[in-house]
């Protein structure tokens, strides 16, 4: 991660999209959230937050991120089964770490928006999808954002951020997963 920005989200692809039909020439890219934060944001779509490992989000903060948050799908909803809760554990273990070398839990952050997974088996059925409502979503998102906003408050500015050696080159994107993960 060469960007130092206040904050860093890592957003589940399949939270960061309506419910759509399915096309045989594929999906659209995912569209982030927008969770109106004020300063710079990085925000980073990963396939599935059970793929994001505690490196991805340590190398966040490690550029200098004041806060970090993990937007991930509602248990049950997740297209992949665990990988909500998979990512839950990873965060704890990461809050540990934080805590330990006392840069404090506080900084992280993870949040839960609806997913898609059982809107898209609806679609897919030919099933009605039922009435969700934009207000109930938009309300979910004001949530995440004061959140953010508090630990953004609460915490001192990262001592990392000034430390942080000059990037080396990286050879992708905003990619935050690697193929060899076998987890999901």
């Amino acid at each position: 991660m060469q960007d130092s920005s206040e904050i860093t989200m890592f957003v589940c692809a399949n939270c960061a999209r309506p419910a759509r039909a399915m096309s045989p020439a594929g999906r659209t890219r995912p569209v982030v959230p927008d969770f109106d934060l004020p300063g710079g944001v990085r925000s980073i779509v990963v396939p599935c937050t059970g793929r994001l490992q505690p490196e991805h989000i340590l190398r966040a903060f490690e550029a200098g991120s004041r806060v970090v948050g993990v937007v991930a799908c509602r248990e049950g909803n997740c297209h992949y089964g665990e990988g909500s809760r998979r990512c839950a554990l990873r965060a704890d273990y990461v809050r540990s770490i934080l805590n330990e070398i006392g840069l404090g839990d506080g900084r992280l952050l993870i949040s839960y928006l609806p997913g898609s997974a059982s809107e898209d088996l609806a679609l897919a059925s030919g099933s009605s999808l039922g009435s969700g409502t934009d207000d109930s979503l938009q309300a979910q998102l004001l949530g995440i954002r004061s959140r953010i906003l508090e630990a953004l408050r609460t915490c001192p500015p990262n001592p990392l951020k000034s430390s942080v050696p000059a990037a080396g080159k990286s050879g992708g994107g905003e990619s935050a997963t690697g193929d060899d993960d076998d987890d999901e």
